[in-house]
């Protein structure tokens, strides 16, 4: 019992400290390159002037929110790229671990990215002292900038980043 009490301290502990972003709607999104489950490098400035781009920020691999969240994505893929964007999930997780839950247990269209060296979580604000990525979701723009922003557990649902991509497409 006093394990359990102990466990459910801690886990408010980390909860409470989730950090909340820095970055603003209309705010240039911090430009990268992460290696991706596809086996490619994707930049985000690529994107400029050709795609919005989702970008869902998840702690871990293999955890019941973020499979609920990456599985929503894919079912309705297909209504982010009629609405012109690409959906990318990211996390601290290595690429092996990732692509295994993406092939393997998820079976998702949507390439991952590892954020391996906390870096990109970090200039996004939203890495953890646990060293995980708090939930969050960006949308940017084709010029780059953010258009959107959820961050924690309402992040799962993905009906705000749809609803952001659908206005950005008009």
């Amino acid at each position: 019992m006093t394990r359990i009490l102990a466990m459910l301290l801690l886990g408010g502990a980390l909860f409470a400290q989730a950090p909340k972003t820095h970055l603003k709607v209309g705010d240039a999104a911090p430009d990268f390159t992460l290696p991706s489950t596809k086996g490619e490098k994707v930049t985000l400035s690529a994107f400029r002037g050709k795609n919005a781009v989702v970008l869902a920020f998840f702690p871990a691999a293999f955890t019941g929110g973020c499979t609920k969240e990456m599985t929503s994505f894919n079912k309705d893929l297909h209504k982010f790229t009629d609405a012109g964007a690409v959906v990318y999930g990211i996390s601290t997780d290595n690429i092996p671990s990732q692509k295994y839950w993406a092939t393997e247990v998820l079976k998702v269209e949507q390439a991952l990215l590892s954020d391996f060296s906390k870096k990109i979580s970090e200039s996004y604000g939203i890495l953890m002292p646990s060293g995980v990525a708090n939930r969050a979701t960006f949308v940017v723009d084709k010029d780059g900038k953010i258009q959107f922003i959820e961050e924690g557990s309402s992040a799962v649902d993905i009906t705000g980043a749809m609803t952001a991509c659908s206005r950005l497409k008009h």
